[in-house]
C-alpha cells in the first residue's frame, strides 16, 4: 500500500459533511490511493461505524482507493481506551485513532499516555503539547503521531514534529477532513509537513510512509 494517504477523515457517520462514498470519490480524484474513514466513536456507536465502513470496501476499490476501516476514539476516559481499542480491532477495524489532548478541546488528561502505551492504538491524533515521556512511549510502541492540517488542532504541529523526530517517532500527515474542501492535494500535504518544521527529507519520509508495512509490524 504505497501512494498518497489520509488516515484521519470524517463522514456523516459522525460529524463530517459527506457521505462515505462521496469522501472516497473526492479523495480518489485528488490523488489518494489509501484512505481511512475514522469517524468519532465511543461505546455507543463503535460497532455501527465499523459495519458501515466495511460495506463500502468494494465501491472504494472501483475508484482505485484502498479503504481502511478506522475509528477515532473521542473523549473516551483514559482508563477505557485500551478496552475500546481492543474491541475495535476484534470487530474488524483496520486502524484505531485516538483523539489526543489537543489544546482546543477539553480532552481528559492521560489520554495521550493511554494511547501511546496501547498495542491496539495506531495513531494519536493532534496530541497537543505532548510530553517527552509520552513521546518515548509512542516511539517504543510504534504509535504514529499526527501532523494535522485541521484548524486549531494544528497549533502545536511544530512541537509535535520537533520532539517527535528527536524521539524517533513515526509521523503521519493527515487532514482530519470533515468537509470537501479539507482534503489536501499533494502540494498541500507537503506544505503542512514543511510548515510543521520538518526538513524536506523528513517530510518526504512521512508522506511516503508504507502504511501496509507499518500496520503489519504493529499487528
Amino acid at each position: 500500500m504505497k501512494g498518497q494517504y489520509d488516515l484521519h477523515t470524517h463522514t456523516l457517520l459522525s460529524d463530517g459533511e459527506m457521505l462515505p462514498i462521496e469522501l472516497i470519490r473526492r479523495a480518489a480524484v485528488t490523488g489518494y490511493t489509501i484512505v481511512a474513514i475514522s469517524d468519532h466513536a465511543d461505546s455507543t456507536n463503535l460497532s455501527e461505524i465499523i459495519i458501515a465502513v466495511r460495506r463500502l470496501e468494494e465501491s472504494a476499490t472501483e475508484y482505485g482507493v484502498r479503504l481502511l476501516c478506522g475509528v477515532e476514539l473521542t473523549h473516551v476516559p483514559p482508563s477505557r481506551i485500551a478496552l475500546m481499542a481492543r474491541r475495535a480491532k476484534q470487530e474488524g477495524a483496520d486502524l484505531v485513532v485516538v483523539h489526543g489532548e489537543t489544546v482546543v478541546e477539553p480532552v481528559a488528561e492521560g489520554t495521550n499516555r493511554a494511547a501511546c502505551t496501547c498495542p491496539d492504538v495506531d495513531i494519536l491524533a493532534h496530541p497537543g503539547l505532548i510530553t517527552p515521556e509520552d513521546l518515548q512511549a509512542a516511539a517504543t510502541h510504534q504509535v504514529a503521531l499526527e501532523i494535522t492540517s485541521r484548524a486549531g488542532h494544528n497549533r502545536t504541529n511544530g512541537h509535535v514534529a520537533k520532539l517527535g523526530i528527536e524521539a524517533g517517532c513515526i509521523l503521519v500527515i493527515n487532514s482530519d477532513a470533515h468537509a470537501p474542501g479539507d482534503l489536501l492535494d499533494e502540494r498541500g500535504r507537503m506544505v503542512v509537513a514543511r510548515g510543521a518544521g520538518l526538513s524536506k527529507e523528513e517530510a518526504e519520509k512521512s508522506l511516503s510512509l508504507n502504511i501496509h508495512r507499518w500496520l503489519s509490524k504493529r499487528g
